[in-house]
């Protein structure tokens, strides 16, 4: 056989003397009647190779040659590796570079030069995400039906379900509930993945109402609450009408009520600022008469005229600013209450009146103490008419 390595007897050809073992002798020499020989002389057949090992002689086929090394090597026939055939049961023998190679036939398993089985004679045999089919290993999903899915496998075994929107028994044939919406009732007027549902199905958050507009869901809180109606909707507090602020830039919102006694939310602008609080307050001019010339007066957080209009004096009477105040006065030949009236008169003695207005509605007059022309003065702080106090001023 191709390959095969013989020990061959050893033929004595060349005699060195004074040898007794092969230890005397080189490594390629033998020991043979006290004489170091070459074993390769002579101890092979035709066409083999000699190789000397430990002073002995391997004989030896060369490649593509087969045979016995000992008689003679012929060239080798390249089926002749498979014939016999070296290879287990159930297996399959082919030449390689004049070699045996033997492989399992398909749907057997194991070493092919011991023999080869099944790979799989029951589902015992497989890992359990298959099944044995066939006497092979396969998934075992092929048992769902039309349409159906294979979500898992266990013990050997498919599990089979119909997908979303179908119905049916899913190890024979799935059917999709509807393909159009036009398929479903005014219940569930929608066709969403094969299937009729209502939109307004989980749409919308807790405690709110959902509505269709067409088939999309429109999401709002009851009237008597308040919140985000895709995740919650709780009842209604007062504080809710200034949340968020519904009054203009600047403005103030305070929860009140309307005439009806309904809450409503109250605009106002801050202290400070003027203007419409439903559309924006902005800062005023003034706080205090000081912020302001002496001769305008702040009122209503802006710098004005205290005589403005001429409506705090009394007819005929003169209005002049002073230090941020009105001061009435009746004129050269009038005398009178300068806040009522000053009328024309023709003494020669009288007392002089003033009068000075507070901005809480109240004045004083003080009676001079020397008698001369006629003369009343008003001071105002306010644009309103005086109402109760009179205090004496001496001119």
């Amino acid at each position: 056989m191709e390959g095969k390595m013989i020990i061959a007897p050893l033929v004595l050809l060349v005699l060195v003397f004074g040898a007794e073992d092969n230890s005397e002798c080189r490594g390629h020499q033998a020991c043979v009647n006290q004489h170091c020989i070459n074993p390769c002389d002579g101890a092979c057949g035709s066409h083999a190779n000699c190789d000397v090992r430990q002073h002995l002689p391997v004989c030896s086929c060369p490649p593509g040659y087969t045979g016995n090394p000992f008689t003679a090597c012929r060239i080798a026939d390249p089926e002749e590796a498979c014939h016999p055939s070296p290879c287990g049961a159930n297996t399959n023998c082919h030449v390689a570079n004049n070699q045996a190679i033997c492989t399992c036939l398909p749907g057997y398993r194991g070493s092919p030069l011991n023999g080869c089985r099944h790979e799989c004679d029951s589902d015992s045999d497989c890992n359990t995400q298959q099944s044995c089919r066939d006497f092979k290993c396969v998934s075992p999903c092929s048992d769902c039906g039309v349409n159906a899915d294979c979500e898992t496998v266990a013990a050997h075994r498919a599990v089979c379900k119909c997908p979303r929107g179908y119905h049916g028994d899913p190890y024979r044939i799935c059917s999709a509930e509807c393909t159009s919406d036009s398929e479903c009732p005014s219940y569930k007027p929608a066709c969403i993945y094969n299937a009729c549902v209502n939109p307004c199905t989980n749409a919308c958050g807790v405690n709110a109402d959902c509505n269709l507009r067409g088939l999309t869901p429109v999401c709002s809180c009851p009237k008597t609450m308040t919140g985000d109606p895709f995740t919650f909707c709780r009842p209604f507090e007062a504080r809710d009408l200034c949340e968020p602020n519904p009054c203009g830039a600047n403005a103030k919102c305070t929860p009140g009520h309307d005439r009806t006694g309904a809450e409503r939310p109250v605009c106002t602008c801050p202290t400070g600022y003027r203007g419409n609080a439903l559309v924006s307050c902005e800062k005023g001019e003034c706080e205090l008469d000081s912020q302001c010339p002496d001769h305008l007066a702040c009122v209503g957080y802006e710098c004005v005229d205290p005589c403005l209009g001429n409506t705090q004096c009394g007819s005929g009477a003169v209005c002049m600013a002073r230090r941020h105040i009105a001061v009435c006065t009746c004129p050269g030949d009038h005398h009178g209450d300068a806040l009522v009236s000053c009328y024309q008169t023709h003494s020669e003695a009288a007392s002089t009146r003033y009068y000075r207005y507070k901005r809480n509605g109240n004045f004083t007059e003080q009676e001079p103490e020397v008698p001369s022309k006629v003369t009343e003065s008003v001071v105002l702080d306010s644009t309103s008419k005086p109402s109760s106090e009179v205090d004496e001023k001496k001119e």
